[in-house]
């Protein structure tokens, strides 16, 4: 009798769940994810846009610069100034044919707006833009 072991009781079964495959597909969701997200530029300051009835949407890849009621001209929140609009939208747009949008504040000067859409201008930008709000009604 002691010859003879219950074979069951002896063999323990081990289970366990096998996560990497799981892992592998987080992993290359997240990667998706992270590649096809458009992410928008900002120019770093709030402007106050003046209103226009015949305002539109504009492509979000494009280069932002705004004109502060200061008088101050900002790409990516640092005042860059009017002499730096060429280098920036010439250096850019290098790479790729973008459209430049000026968002200029209600109560900014006329003649720094010009002066701003002239640099883009002188920098090869073909199309340039001033941003607005919708009007209402």
């Amino acid at each position: 009798m002691g010859k003879f072991r219950d074979s069951a009781a002896n063999d323990e079964v081990e289970t366990s769940i096998d996560i990497s495959p799981l892992m592998d597909c987080v992993f290359i969701l997240l990667i998706f994810f992270i590649v096809t997200t458009t992410f928008v530029e900002e120019t770093g300051v709030e402007v106050d846009k003046p209103q226009a009835a015949s305002a539109a949407r504009l492509e979000k890849t494009s280069i932002l610069i705004a004109i502060t009621d200061k008088g101050a001209v900002v790409y990516g929140g640092r005042d860059v100034g009017v002499g730096g609009v060429q280098a920036i939208v010439k250096r850019l747009i290098a790479k790729e044919d973008l459209p430049v949008i000026i968002q200029a504040d209600a109560s900014s000067q006329s003649g720094l707006l010009v002066r701003v859409i002239d640099e883009a201008k002188l920098a090869g930008a073909t199309k340039v833009s001033v941003a607005t709000r919708k009007a209402a009604g």
